[in-house]
């Protein structure tokens, strides 16, 4: 049946952009961008549900609801979970085992440190945990905003690239490997170097923006210990965020069971290692939970209840289609998808791409699998919101979308067609 618009989707589309653009424009109309989230995110659920008729039942549409807030509610708490490990661990200065390893004193070396260790380390956990774990190390590092900022950038594109390359490493690519678009070593093999290719264009760019040397991180944090079982924290969060993926493997259950798995360690071991120590009360998890920014977290559950809307009064499978019948050429419909997920999630992007296109039409590992692979994965760190990592260093660092436009996004638009264009470099050799 095609795909026709009508006053709902219609009335869709211009909520989600004026949305968007108070979002974006956050800083000058003092408008929260969660509020703008969330009530765009409701108003378009109160369009899908008045579009019913036989293609869209009020039941239909309640099961579509139902089965989408079950997928972001997985995703919230798996960043509830992250987030108090994180915190868990920052409370009892954990951190400083790694900080005291750093040895770096240009800044430009601090971000190509972090950078790498944020790559690496995306490929193996997920790209959302690594960001956030890399953006508490970089927060002890430095006092300048500008500096944590430019950094912060360059941790999200890192994280997003990190992740492309492996069938674990994010979500889009871990669709694609479930689906049986792509296997295992084929996405590792093709799609390392123009991940790779992606963070050294964007991170060199980047480069440039960073002058001078780090204030001496020890006078900077001179006052601050490792509490008395900080090391065992550290050890024990640290191997509860990458314990994840091999929980998810070893019982089949959804990563934000493996991290909730964790943290009820953590919260076991803090309260017996405090049961009698009043002053510790700061140590312990329900008054870390405290500290977790619930305002990042519902932002994010607004931005994509609001792109699921979109995805079930079927418009994402409609710009499939028009890509589809207007583009034609499959690598240019793979990178325009890429830059599509810097405005739109690239989870529903990537689902209508599997709806589109069959393995009949593209076998598996086929180029166009692994570009939109690639392309989804690092597209989104064209936009802040683009990505799960740029949400979370919205979140933390309070941000302004516009300065992360003008600073961010031309570095991250580089390394995306550098990685583009080594993969085509290498499909020729």
């Amino acid at each position: 049946m095609a795909i026709t618009l009508n006053i709902y989707t219609i009335s869709m589309i211009i909520v989600f952009i004026i949305g968007y653009g108070f979002i974006t424009i956050e800083h000058v109309i003092r408008i929260n961008k969660t509020t703008t989230a969330l009530l765009m995110a409701i108003i378009c659920w109160i369009l899908q549900f008045a579009n019913h008729h036989d293609k869209f039942s009020h039941q239909q549409n309640l099961d579509s609801l139902a089965a989408h807030v079950a997928d972001i509610s997985q995703v919230i708490f798996f960043l509830i979970g992250a987030l108090s490990v994180v915190e868990l661990i920052n409370a009892h200065q954990g951190f400083k085992i790694i900080l005291d390893v750093i040895k770096v004193k240009s800044k430009v070396r601090l971000l190509w440190v972090l950078g790498l260790i944020t790559f690496f380390l995306s490929a193996v956990l997920d790209n959302l945990t690594t960001t956030l774990v890399m953006l508490s190390i970089m927060q002890k590092l430095l006092t300048n905003r500008e500096d944590r900022w430019l950094i912060g950038g360059g941790i999200v594109i890192a994280a997003n690239a990190g992740g492309a390359w492996t069938p674990i490493g994010d979500v889009t690519t871990t669709m694609l490997w479930i689906g049986g678009q792509v296997t295992s070593w084929a996405i590792i093999k093709n799609l390392f170097f123009p991940s790779l290719a992606c963070f050294i264009g964007s991170f060199s760019i980047i480069s440039r923006c960073l002058k001078g040397s780090l204030i001496d991180y020890k006078l900077l944090n001179a006052h601050k210990k490792l509490e008395p079982i900080g090391k065992l924290i550290f050890l024990a969060g640290i191997a509860a965020l990458t314990f994840v993926p091999i929980f998810k493997t070893l019982t089949g259950l959804p990563p934000f069971m493996g991290i909730l798995f964790g943290l009820g360690l953590l919260w076991l071991m803090t309260d017996i290692a405090y049961f009698k120590e009043e002053d510790r009360e700061h140590l312990r998890v329900p008054h870390v939970l405290t500290k977790i920014d619930l305002s990042g977290v519902l932002f994010f559950f607004g931005i994509l209840l609001c792109i699921n809307a979109l995805e079930s009064a079927e418009l994402l499978k409609m710009l499939a289609q028009w890509l589809n019948q207007h583009v034609g050429n499959i690598e240019v419909i793979a990178t325009l998808i890429g830059i599509a997920s810097a405005i739109v999630d690239n989870v529903p992007l990537v689902a209508a791409s599997m709806g589109m296109y069959s393995l009949q039409q593209y076998p598996q590992n086929s180029s166009f699998w692994q570009l939109i692979a690639y392309c989804a994965g690092t597209g989104g760190s064209l936009l802040i919101i683009g990505s799960a990592a740029g949400v979370v260093f919205m979140g933390l660092e309070k941000v302004d979308f516009f300065w992360y436009l003008k600073k961010i996004s031309f570095p991250a638009f580089v390394g995306y067609v550098a990685g583009i264009t080594a993969y085509y470099l290498l499909s020729i050799i």
